[in-house]
């Protein structure tokens, strides 16, 4: 199997793996047999088991931006904060932005589960995404605040939008019989309204 694609194979199952077990609970052993590769071949690829997590949430940011980016007709470079006068968000308003978003996620449970397994884990100062989360929610959160303007109320409005979408993603986890993408629209709309 060509390197790259040997490499993709290996995201996907440590990706199904984390979502299924935790962090905390995959071994790298698991991995390599599920792609039906030996230990050694795996740590070719991902020389240690951080390696693999941090490979796991880079590629999944990349795809995720990409795919939302694309179906909202969105330009913008790798790298730069919400606010940089090179990001093109094509009219892009905060409620659109979610909407999609919570559309997306809807359709991917496996991932939005990783994430929330991951962002539970990562709570612990020790685990190696800490970091990454922390960053993840400022930038995030920095999105929301520019999508919402400049008034005094953005900072609020910003976390409680993510509070919400956040809130209603771990309810759907637990009950996926609750329609996450109309509950969202209804109770963003009651938010919009307020605002």
């Amino acid at each position: 199997m060509p390197a790259e694609e040997r490499r993709e194979q290996l995201l996907a199952a440590a990706t199904s793996l984390i979502a299924e077990r935790g962090y905390w609970a995959l071994s790298m052993q698991d991995v390599a047999d599920s792609c039906n590769l030996s230990l050694t071949g795996l740590l070719h690829h991902f020389p240690c088991k951080d390696a693999l997590l941090v490979a796991v949430l880079a590629r999944h940011d990349e795809l995720e931006v990409r795919a939302l980016d694309e179906a909202l007709g969105v330009t913008q470079p790798p790298g730069l904060p919400p606010e940089s006068p090179l990001v093109d968000w094509n009219g892009l308003d905060l409620w659109t932005a979610c909407q999609a978003t919570v559309e997306r996620n809807a359709r991917q449970p496996e991932l939005v589960r990783l994430y929330a397994v991951l962002e539970a884990e990562s709570l612990a100062p020790d685990h190696p995404a800490h970091g990454y989360f922390m960053e993840r929610q400022e930038h995030t959160l920095a999105l929301f605040r520019h999508f919402a303007g400049a008034g005094e109320g953005a900072e609020a409005l910003a976390r409680k939008v993510l509070a919400l979408m956040d809130g209603l993603q771990l309810q759907w986890l637990r009950d996926p019989s609750l329609d996450f993408a109309e509950t969202w629209r209804r109770m963003a709309a009651d938010i919009r309204a307020d605002h």
